[in-house]
């Protein structure tokens, strides 16, 4: 029985390592896929910094971090907006989950903070500090 061997996909030089192949033929690509995700975090810490205007908003008028309503419409939203896009919808209801989740999160973080600074437990220097951070971070986005 006689060994038959594939037709090479190309008359380039191919590295017999896999890895090496992949890196050689996928570099464009990864190029690609790289700026995407530089660009989709930015976009991300650009919604947390809303998602901190509104705890403010929510501090400031007591409402809660969590509104069941608004999280089914955005949810629901994302997964049409997936859909058009070509993104399996329960991908996109798992990852919005996990950004609502943290949204959440993050507010009550700051609500917890405000509670600590009306009640004097937070000094002024610590308030300072804390708010640092995020302007730090939209600094580093620009």
């Amino acid at each position: 029985m006689k060994k038959s061997t594939p037709p090479a996909a190309n008359n380039h030089k191919q590295p017999a390592d896999k890895a090496a192949l992949a890196a050689q033929v996928l570099k464009q690509h990864r190029r690609k896929i790289d700026k995407i995700d530089t660009q989709l975090l930015k976009l991300l810490g650009d919604r947390f910094d809303v998602v901190r205007d509104v705890a403010k908003v929510k501090i400031k008028h007591d409402i809660p971090a969590f509104l069941g309503g608004r999280v089914n419409e955005v949810r629901n939203n994302a997964v049409k907006l997936g859909i058009l896009y070509g993104i399996d919808p329960d991908f996109v209801r798992t990852l919005y989950t996990m950004l609502i989740y943290q949204s959440c999160a993050e507010e009550e973080v700051l609500k917890h903070q405000a509670q600590l600074e009306k009640a004097g437990a937070v000094k002024p220097a610590d308030k300072k500090s804390a708010a640092k951070k995020p302007a730090a971070k939209k600094a580093a986005r620009k």
